[in-house]
């Protein structure tokens, strides 16, 4: 396939990824940059693209893991800020809803999610962003049951941390 044809059909097939880069951001700036990113990366690796092969799934799967690359890359550097956290945390039984009278500070209970081990905090923080287990377990690329058990253990850690402080 000429370079050519390949970008024509590069062009006529990523629409579609544009409402995705804002589902997986929650952001239009970074949905944007997101999307350059894929084009991007569509382009650098033509050659491993399949002739007669969906390039939809294929835009799809390289958008997905630039998302989840960044993603970890932020985690690790812990500079994710996760707007939802306090209110998901607020709602779990047994947990100090941050404010005024609260014990625990919204920066202590983010330290604690941010110092779980990478197989829960990543899983966890996906949920708090709003993304359902199935769409977890596809980015992962894990079982269903294997995310579900992750955010529970999670969730159970993040318990015994905040009772004994």
């Amino acid at each position: 396939m000429s370079t050519t044809e390949f970008n024509n059909m590069l062009v006529n097939n990523s629409e579609f990824l544009k409402p995705f880069a804002v589902t997986l951001t929650k952001d239009s700036d970074v949905a944007k940059d997101l999307f350059q990113e894929t084009l991007y990366r569509a382009l650098v690796n033509q050659d491993k693209y399949d002739v007669g092969t969906n390039i939809k799934a294929w835009l799809y799967t390289i958008m997905r893991n630039v998302f989840i690359n960044n993603y970890r890359r932020r985690a690790k550097q812990r500079a994710v800020v996760v707007p939802v956290a306090q209110d998901y945390l607020a709602d779990l039984p047994g947990v100090y809803a941050p404010g005024a009278d609260s014990a625990v500070a919204v920066k202590d209970i983010m330290d604690m999610v941010y110092r779980l081990p990478v197989i829960f905090n990543i899983p966890f923080l996906l949920y708090f962003e709003g993304f359902h287990y199935k769409e977890i377990s596809r980015m992962l690329r894990e079982p269903l049951g294997t995310i579900k058990s992750r955010i529970h253990f999670a969730r159970k850690i993040l318990r015994e941390q905040l009772a004994h402080r």
